[in-house]
């Protein structure tokens, strides 16, 4: 039995209109729904559950139902911040081996990319999806350029990011530490790592892109006009 927890509780409307961005159309369908629609196609994830603004959930499983989203089960109030919205979600399960975080506003992530952290989740423990760094990175401190940041071994984290239950259950018990602390939990490998778990990197495609601002979703637009003009 693996779970994913597909995150979408942000209530930011930064790209216009009255809604969160994860409810705005891409080519028709509500962001959130193209995510979910790739984790019900893929053969690892067995359930899934989705993480909402609160005033959002209600009806949400008939909006799922209406694109045959079979593999929903329930949709969890969010809670302030990401993390606390995962730790939401990750209540709600009951015993299961592989638990998979995923951000709602990431749709383009692949049915095979799912199944390929999953996988390397059941060997290792805790698996997370990864892209190169294609710019050079700098470091700067008061506005002045202080190192350039060889970036052959650099990533950038994706999602899912998927870990064995007990390993991420075990993490979250500690985000309260972390929030004390100020520390900024922006995803969940980072939690797992503070507990000195291995995690293993799955290369992925730069084409998961996180549609947060007005720019992203002029080129999510034209990477699902180049996806469909394949089919």
């Amino acid at each position: 039995m693996n779970v994913a927890i597909v995150v979408a509780a942000g209530k930011g409307t930064r790209l216009g209109g009255d809604r969160p961005k994860q409810f705005l159309e891409l080519g028709g369908i509500p962001i959130i729904i193209h995510a979910l629609r790739q984790f019900e196609r893929c053969k690892e994830i067995n359930e899934i559950i989705t993480v909402l603004p609160a005033e959002e959930t209600a009806g949400f499983l008939s909006l799922a139902r209406k694109f045959e989203l079979t593999k929903l089960s329930r949709a969890v109030d969010g809670g302030e911040t990401r993390a606390q919205s995962v730790r939401r979600g990750l209540a709600t399960i009951g015993e299961t081996e592989i638990v998979a975080v995923h951000d709602g506003v990431r749709p383009f992530v692949t049915p095979d990319e799912i199944d390929r952290v999953v996988q390397a989740a059941k060997t290792s423990g805790a698996a997370i999806l990864v892209a190169p760094v294609a710019d050079t990175i700098k470091g700067v401190e008061d506005e002045r350029v202080i190192r350039t940041v060889p970036r052959a071994n650099l990533r950038r984290a994706l999602t899912p990011q998927c870990f064995r239950f007990d390993i991420l259950k075990r993490a979250y018990d500690h985000l309260s530490e972390a929030e004390a602390a100020n520390i900024d939990v922006t995803d969940d490998s980072y939690l797992v790592e503070r507990l000195g778990v291995r995690v293993v990197a799955i290369e992925g495609s730069s084409r998961n892109i996180k549609i947060t601002q007005d720019e992203d979703l002029v080129l999510a637009e034209g990477i699902l006009k180049s996806l469909e003009s394949r089919v």
